[in-house]
């Protein structure tokens, strides 16, 4: 079979079928190629929207244990993760059928199947049904996503050890459970299975858990969250991982340890992901990749070859679904021939533990390693109405401000909710609001949002619920 398009979209992650979608909306005849029935992508399969299901349900389990502060005793929790697991593939199957609908409404070639390039402007799709089909188009915009990395000689053919989508599959809670990484997965699935009864330890190469946020922010997350594990060893290596049977030894390295050896029923390997750019026949095209297995664009998201793009977890930034499905709109506007590029004063990265860690913009951390003269504003949680009512004083907003305009140049969240809060410090970031932008805001009371404003005010030193000296 051969047939037409006027844009192929490769992959239908949260990137390719908003790009998709988009291009249908505005007129363009769209072909959609993936290999799972619907569009959604690991995000929607395995990843995102799976993971804060789990995540929920930890929630209720950590909630309901310290009700008991509050006057409010529920027993000991009776898990059935076989309904829990229920309750995932559910969440899972309304919004994968919800993008399904989604793609007959819009009259969009959804095409089952696995893409390579044959030239510039033709892909050929091996269908999982079993037959083939080439497509040839005028553009196309490629969306294949990541997976999982791995570590050589640690990540070995074993049933105890497991990446990210396997510890979605929940099949069982291992008694001692071994976390590889301390970034972002690490930490929102090590909760999990903390919250359902693991004993969870975590080993993280690096000196601080979630590399590359905000020091400030880390330290509050870790006082909160560390009692919910087992151990958390920072700057320590596992050197062995071998599976003896029933159990996984473990050999570790690093200062000050008390034990190097140790003994784990499962084990998650999770420090990262990868560009999935192999066995496309991109060398059929003009398109070029860095030594990493990234694609080069431009701002418009073009690659060296003009006619096709890419976006999201295949190129630079950070592997978000948010900043994927920003940038497939930036391309497809780019194709229709619109003056745009991919230029976000901010994009927002969330944890989605509890507390959630959420930041924006330029950190603390980032300021003082690139010399950049700003000033911090801080306002703990312990001071907020509302998060006394939830008894959680373990939080804390911060503003990163540029001193002689006071413009907000960043913003930092720890607490319930910091995954929501932050919208609001990324649109101050995009409007270029300033501190007393924030501060004049009227925000609901009580709510948590008002931390947001009192920590405006803090830099000014006239939060109502918190004395400051006056800023000199």
């Amino acid at each position: 079979m051969s047939s037409k398009s006027q844009l192929v979209v490769v992959g239908a992650g949260p990137g390719g079928y908003a790009a998709a979608f988009l291009a249908a909306d505005m007129g363009m005849e769209v072909t959609l190629i993936d290999k799972r029935e619907n569009p959604g992508g690991t995000c929607l399969y395995v990843g995102c929207i799976p993971s804060k299901a789990y995540l929920h349900v930890a929630k209720l389990l950590n909630e309901a244990k310290e009700a008991h502060n509050w006057g409010v005793d529920f027993g000991e929790p009776k898990i059935d993760i076989d309904k829990m697991r229920a309750f995932k593939e559910k969440v899972v199957a309304q919004n994968t059928g919800g993008t399904g609908q989604l793609v007959k409404q819009r009259k969009i070639n959804y095409i089952q199947g696995t893409a390579t390039f044959i030239n510039s402007n033709t892909v050929k799709v091996e269908k999982v049904d079993g037959g083939t089909e080439e497509v040839s188009f005028e553009h196309s915009i490629l969306a294949t996503g990541s997976v999982p990395a791995y570590i050589p000689g640690l990540s070995i053919d074993s049933p105890l050890v497991m990446d990210s989508t396997g510890a979605l599959e929940l099949e069982n809670i291992p008694n001692r459970l071994l976390v590889i990484g301390g970034g972002v997965i690490g930490m929102e699935l090590g909760s999990v299975y903390a919250a359902l009864g693991s004993k969870v330890t975590v080993v993280e190469l690096m000196p601080s858990l979630l590399p590359g946020a905000d020091k400030d922010l880390v330290n509050t997350f870790q006082k909160s969250i560390e009692p919910k594990f087992e151990k958390i060893l920072l700057k320590t290596k596992v050197a062995k991982l071998e599976d003896a049977g029933k159990v996984l030894k473990v050999k570790l390295e690093g200062e000050g340890l008390e034990e190097t050896e140790l003994e784990f029923d499962k084990a998650l390997i999770s420090i990262g992901r990868s560009p999935v750019t192999k066995n496309l026949g991109l060398e059929n095209t003009k398109v070029k990749l860095t030594e990493r297995g990234f694609v080069e664009v431009n701002e418009k998201c073009q690659t060296d070859d003009p006619k096709i793009y890419a976006i999201g977890d295949i190129i630079k930034g950070p592997m978000l679904a948010h900043k994927a499905s920003a940038e497939g709109k930036v391309a497809v506007e780019a194709i229709a021939g619109h003056k745009v590029a991919f230029e976000p004063a901010a994009i927002p990265g969330v944890v989605y533990t509890d507390p959630e860690v959420a930041w924006v913009g330029l950190t603390e951390t980032e300021a003082k390693e690139k010399g950049i003269k700003v000033e911090v504003a801080r306002f703990p949680w312990a001071a907020s109405g509302r998060a006394r009512t939830m008894d959680r004083s373990d939080g804390i907003t911060k503003l990163i401000l540029e001193p002689e305009t006071e413009r907000v140049l960043g913003v930092g969240i720890v607490g319930p909710g910091a995954g929501e809060l932050i919208a609001e410090g990324t649109l101050a970031i995009e409007m270029a609001a300033t501190a007393k932008d924030v501060a004049l805001t009227i925000h609901a009371h009580p709510t948590l949002s008002e931390t947001v404003m009192e920590t405006a005010e803090v830099f000014f030193g006239q939060a109502t619920h918190l004395y400051r000296p006056k800023r000199k």
